[in-house]
């Protein structure tokens, strides 16, 4: 197989004319830190190209150098970074080169960027509209012009009311409307070249298909070319012509997004793929695949090709010989010697699973009564923010219960409740083993502490900095196991191995671990009182694909293992679909679905669960036809009358009851429950037999 370099034409646009230049080109880049007296090269040889009106991918775990090559595109690097090595062309333009009046205009005129964060990308102290509006006065329109052209820019990133949103502060707004205001002020000058750095990462699924959409339809409008970052594969699958996949700052591969995903032929970019949880994968009879080892820190003196200390088709000149680019196809290249084998890479983990001390969650059948029990639940901050308005549930011993929906339906507020971190309204009954949970946590015994615990998301903020690993884990081990001596240090031994830290792990403290390494730790001290159920709220949204894959396993074989019984928080549904034995579907603090999860999954599906479904990604093949919802989510200060989901539901019926009657939950087919006018039967029908809802009534 001869070696080439990468291909910079897509195989879905035409090679741009000779005078034409492209709208973007790397060729050989190296970009250089300075540390601590050191120089460290975060990006080697990197060579990639946009054509006008491309969009095009770049993938890889965190540490990987797709943020830098963003960053060095526009010369945003930190002070102790640099290009250090190759060319930067945008629309035929040096960046690197440029002085810096035109660097300024570059940035204001040609390319621009949209960060995974809006709040800080927005300056907390200035109206939306001011800001959006700068943009245009720096192009030269009058105050008067630029308030209109920031008004209609709002309107066409679909913000029904721009008007009233230009008068809101950034904390005033969503994170979808935060997050689709900062693409307006991105498009306000329709650069020829966005910069999408993680848009999507943080939002609820039906916003995130929103801004997808609205990126979409900006692209062809304008006929911007489109730099996508991101860790989700579907999400780039979805949206980009091309991908580059990188790896400790080498591109290693380089194709059509989609013949790409289908038929990767790097082990990364298997290993990568084998990392998600794909349709039919359960935790009952699968586990999912991982990537061993660690990326090479940057600096790191590598020798052959820097994939092979973690790669199981490696062999002797993988590790003395940097392989070149293999030609795979026409338009694709990979950076593998055995390219050709890749797609037979061999399981990192086996595919079994763990042997449990008992039934484990196939002991969730109710026998001795369930776990936990909630009736009536209400919660109501401010004296009129209703978050819950009577949830009704219960959680079996040994089982994950799936809490789902769109932010502010209420999945915190039920965990918090649990806890004792918020009280219910009066009148509301939170039972473990049959005996009502004082609603402060404070007021609980021990044991009732120890019985329930919690895994945030964010392991940074659950952590305390000033203490070890040791620490952190044998704290709870003391305080609520009542351990001390030679019985603390076995079981603290025991855990460590169990969430797969090992010894040298012990005296570091969270600042020096990654990300996955704090979760693992974070999970280790839930299971150190010995918990009967661990709340996990979005215990992977920030963590890479390959570190998620790590954490769910780790999740299913404990629970296997210890008998825990799990509520698991996520916006991310195949997850949900992954881990949970059941899942409820939450909308402005109502239960709207709730059943076995491949019941749910399989449908019928209640309007909104489906529209939730329709908004997902998917990397196996097509999904369901999208599922548009109009409007904000109602105020949970002032929820519509009737079903609180009508003024957004594409199946409302014409007969007015939707808007004057609130439906009962009602469980139509055993364990499957829905609350909707609508019946179940002929939700069936429905959803069997259109491609797509009406607008309409139905």
């Amino acid at each position: 197989m001869s070696s080439d370099s990468p291909t910079a034409a897509p195989s879905s646009a035409a090679s741009p004319s000779a005078d034409t230049p492209l709208a973007l080109s790397v060729q050989h880049l190296d970009v250089t830190y300075r540390v601590r007296g050191q120089d460290r090269l975060a990006l080697r040889d990197v060579s990639f190209s946009i054509e006008r009106g491309e969009s095009y991918g770049l993938v890889g775990e965190s540490g990987s150098g797709k943020s830098t090559a963003a960053l060095a595109l526009v010369r945003y690097l930190s002070s102790n970074g640099r290009v250090s090595n190759g060319t930067i062309s945008i629309n035929g333009l040096d960046p690197l080169s440029m002085g810096k009046a035109a660097l300024r205009d570059l940035r204001a005129r040609t390319v621009s960027m949209v960060y995974q964060e809006p709040g800080r990308a927005l300056n907390p102290s200035l109206r939306v509209g001011r800001q959006i509006a700068e943009v245009f006065e720096i192009a030269g329109q009058s105050s008067g012009d630029a308030r209109a052209s920031a008004e209609n820019m709002l309107r066409k990133v679909q913000i029904s009311d721009p008007g009233r949103v230009m008068q809101r502060y950034p904390h005033e707004l969503s994170g979808g409307m935060a997050q689709r205001a900062v693409i307006a002020m991105a498009l306000a000058v329709s650069p020829s070249l966005l910069i999408l750095d993680e848009p999507t990462t943080a939002l609820d699924a039906t916003v995130e298909a929103e801004v997808l959409d609205l990126v979409a339809a900006l692209r062809s409008e304008f006929r911007t070319s489109v730099l996508f970052i991101s860790h989700n594969l579907a999400v780039i699958a979805k949206m980009c012509d091309r991908v580059g996949v990188l790896y400790a700052g080498e591109l290693v591969e380089q194709g059509p997004a989609r013949e790409v995903f289908a038929d990767p032929r790097h082990p990364y970019t298997v290993g990568l793929l084998r990392c998600i949880p794909r349709r039919g994968q359960r935790k009952d009879n699968d586990r999912l695949d991982t990537i061993p080892g660690f990326l090479p820190g940057p600096g790191d003196n590598v020798t052959g090709c820097v994939f092979a200390p973690r790669c199981a088709l490696a062999q002797d000149k993988c590790r003395t010989a940097e392989p070149p680019f293999f030609t795979v196809s026409d338009v694709r290249t990979s950076r593998c010697y055995f390219h050709e084998q890749a797609p037979d890479l061999p399981r990192a983990t086996p595919a079994s699973i763990p042997a449990s001390n008992s039934n484990g969650a196939d002991g969730a059948d109710g026998a001795g009564g369930p776990l936990v029990v909630v009736e009536g639940l209400s919660k109501t901050f401010g004296g009129n923010v209703r978050a819950l308005a009577g949830v009704d549930l219960s959680i079996q011993r040994g089982e994950t219960l799936g809490l789902v929906g769109e932010s502010g339906s209420g999945k915190t507020t039920i965990a918090r409740v649990l806890l004792g971190l918020t009280a219910p309204d009066q009148g509301s009954v939170v039972t473990l083993h049959g005996t009502p949970l004082n609603p402060d946590a404070r007021r609980r015994p021990r044991a009732t502490l120890r019985a329930l615990q919690i895994v945030f998301q964010n392991p940074d903020s659950a952590l305390n900095r000033r203490h070890t690993v040791r620490a952190l884990i044998s704290r709870p081990l003391s305080r609520l196991a009542g351990l001390s001596g030679a019985r603390l240090r076995a079981r603290l031994e025991e855990l460590i191995t169990s969430v797969r830290l090992e010894d040298r792990h012990l005296p570091l403290r969270p600042s020096q671990l990654s990300g996955g390494l704090k979760q693992r730790v974070a999970i280790a001290r839930a299971f150190a009182g010995g918990p009967e159920i661990v709340v996990c709220d979005e215990p992977t949204s920030a963590l890479d694909v390959s570190v998620q894959a790590a954490i769910l396993n780790l999740l299913a074989d404990l629970q296997s293992t210890e008998q825990v019984t799990y509520l698991f928080i996520s916006h991310d549904l195949g997850l949900v679909r992954y881990l949970s034995d059941r899942i409820v579907v939450l909308y402005l603090g109502r239960v709207m679905e709730i059943g076995p999860s491949e019941t749910v999954f399989a449908g019928p599906h209640h309007p909104y669960t489906e529209a939730l479904f329709s908004a997902v990604p998917s990397l196996d093949g097509e999904r369901p036809s999208r599922i548009r919802l109009t409007g904000e989510i109602p105020s949970a200060a002032n929820p519509p009358s009737g079903c609180v989901f009508h003024t957004r539901c594409p199946r409302r019926l014409s007969t007015g009851i939707c808007e004057s009657t609130e439906p009962p939950l009602l469980e139509e087919e055993p364990g499957h429950q829905i609350r909707c006018h609508i019946p179940i039967t002929e939700l069936r029908t429905i959803q069997l037999n259109e491609s797509a809802p009406s607008q309409g009534g139905t």
